[in-house]
């Protein structure tokens, strides 16, 4: 089991952020060699169903996600989004969280735990410290880009 945390503030009101990294497909725009597909009709909420596939040809696995809490910020109240992933490979959860910030700014927080089937506990510490990695860089690109 790999848990990890991500904080961010962004010069975002909290609906934009949120948007921001509750798009899907947008993710795999940021993470390298994923698309993202989203399988369930809009809007998103609670069951919505996506797909990220990574890898590159025959080499590539598929990381099912479905959305078991849905509740955006509104009025000026922070979000929640909880995601279980189901796939064969990869399990275990996420969470993305905003909060109102000093200044107009956003708080994201961003929690996952996940576990990769067939990879020994022993590897857990590189399995965090790569997804911190590839995880952060791809919060700080979903906040960047409009």
């Amino acid at each position: 089991m790999a848990l990890f945390h991500l904080r961010r503030t962004a010069p975002l009101p909290l609906d934009e952020a949120w948007r921001r990294l509750t798009e899907w497909p947008r993710h795999g725009a940021v993470v390298p060699f994923t698309r993202v597909t989203v399988t369930t009709p809009p809007p998103t909420g609670e069951g919505t169903v996506f797909v990220a596939r990574s890898g590159l040809g025959p080499v590539a696995f598929d990381d099912p996600m479905e959305v078991t809490v849905w509740r955006p910020p509104a009025d000026g109240s922070p979000g929640l989004c909880r995601l279980e992933k189901r796939g064969r490979l990869v399990r275990g959860w996420a969470e993305i969280e905003v909060h109102p910030g000093p200044g107009g700014r956003t708080r994201v927080l961003w929690r996952e735990d996940l576990r990769v089937r067939f990879l020994p506990g022993f590897c857990d510490p590189a399995l965090r410290a790569v997804s911190r990695r590839v995880f952060g860089r791809a919060v700080n690109s979903l906040l960047r880009q409009p």
